[in-house]
C-alpha cells in the first residue's frame, strides 16, 4: 500500500474524531503486515483523563481483532479541520507502539496531507525505549 492511500485513510478516520473540547482532531491507519488497514480517532471525555488518541484506538482495533504484526501507521491531526503542522505521537502512543513493534523496522508517517508528509522510525521517536525484552 502507498503511503498515500493510508494517509487518506488517516484523514477519513479524523472525520469521526469526538472532540468537543479541545476541537482539535486527529486520524490514524495502522497498517499490517497482512494488508489489513485498523483505523482510529481521537476521542474525548469531559474528563480528559479517560480520553484515547487515534493512534491507541487504531492499535486497541487491530490487538481486539488479533492483529499483532504491524508494518506501518499515518497520522494526521488539526484545529477544527484547518490546515496544520505535522502530528506527531504522543508518549503514551508511542509507549504502546513499542509494546507490538520493532523500534528499528516500525514506519510511522506524520502528514500534512496526502503529498506532504515525514516518515520516521519508532527508534527516531521513542530512543532507549523500554519493551518486552527489558521483562525477559
Amino acid at each position: 500500500m502507498e503511503n498515500k492511500e493510508l494517509i487518506h485513510m488517516a484523514y477519513e478516520a479524523q472525520k469521526k474524531a469526538y472532540t468537543p473540547y479541545s476541537h482539535f482532531q486527529t486520524g490514524a491507519a495502522l497498517l499490517c503486515r497482512d494488508g489489513r488497514v485498523f483505523t482510529g480517532c481521537n476521542i474525548e471525555n469531559a474528563a480528559y483523563t479517560p480520553s484515547n488518541c487515534a493512534e491507541r484506538t487504531a492499535f486497541f482495533k487491530a490487538v481486539s481483532e488479533g492483529a499483532r504484526d504491524f508494518d506501518r501507521i499515518a497520522i494526521v491531526g488539526n484545529y477544527e479541520g484547518k490546515p496544520g503542522d505535522y502530528c506527531a505521537p504522543c508518549g503514551v502512543c508511542r509507549q504502546v507502539m513499542r509494546e507490538f513493534c520493532e523500534p528499528e523496522c516500525f514506519e510511522i508517517i506524520l502528514a500534512r496531507s496526502e503529498d506532504d508528509y515525514q516518515v520516521y522510525r519508532l527508534e527516531e521517536l521513542l530512543p532507549v525505549s523500554f519493551g518486552p525484552a527489558n521483562l525477559a
